[in-house]
């Protein structure tokens, strides 16, 4: 894992030294994606990719289980996407110059107010850049597994973006790469997505409902395959 995110991360800066569009760095990011599923032999079975226009803009939501999902949702869906990520990411060599050159965006989670900022500036970002965001609305991989509670920060942003919110459900990456584990093992990965929910026309008064409709759909597509965190691995 450490030397495909070197060796990504050193191209990544060096088109970042010829000026090259933030486009080039995204690809940069799923080529690294891809290393690692590949380095990893992890196989990855999609469900309801159909639902996603290529050239539109979505606020992502998903279950977080391992540091392996966002590898798994960044190769997988073939959108323009931006990550909000938390500020510590951006100050690791290598990942943290990707992060900032392919134009991710730094969380400052221990403050609220430069938190509810920055949301309202991706919001501008999906609107003037027709761009993607992916959001863990849980606020961090759970321990035991299970689905939790949703923050309702995703569902701010779409309804400030008016984009639609897409629900994704993740099952098998908790196996790969556990919490506090840095070794990564093969195995096997279902990502489904769900039923795009349209904000437009809602406001900010809409967004707990928007939350939980988000979060009825992830759960619902958890429950047809089983607990969040199990697949069979890969023989």
């Amino acid at each position: 894992m450490s030397l495909s995110t070197i060796a990504c991360g050193t191209i990544s800066l060096v088109l970042a030294l010829f000026r090259l569009s933030q486009r080039y760095q995204i690809e940069m990011g799923r080529l690294w994606a891809k290393s690692l599923l590949w380095i990893s032999r992890t196989k990855v079975e999609i469900h309801g990719i159909e639902k996603i226009d290529p050239n539109g803009s979505y606020v992502f939501v998903s279950n977080h289980l391992s540091y392996m999902d966002t590898p798994v949702v960044f190769s997988s869906i073939p959108v323009q996407f931006r990550f909000l990520a938390k500020k510590g990411l951006f100050q690791i060599p290598f990942l943290g110059w990707h992060l900032h050159t392919a134009g991710h965006i730094p969380v400052p989670r221990e403050d609220p107010r430069s938190s509810l900022r920055t949301l309202s500036r991706a919001a501008e970002l999906i609107q003037t850049h027709s761009i993607s965001l992916l959001i863990f609305p849980e606020g961090g991989r759970t321990m035991d597994g299970e689905l939790h509670d949703f923050k309702d920060g995703a569902a701010y942003l779409a309804i400030k973006a008016q984009a639609p919110l897409v629900p994704l459900a993740l099952t098998g990456t908790r196996e790969i790469l556990p919490m506090g584990s840095a070794t990564i093992r093969h195995g096997r990965v279902r990502l489904q997505v769900g039923d795009p929910i349209p904000a437009a026309g809602m406001t900010l008064h809409d967004r707990k409902r928007l939350t939980e409709a988000a979060r009825e759909q992830v759960a619902a597509m958890l429950a047809r395959k089983g607990r969040a965190g199990s697949l069979s691995p890969v023989k």
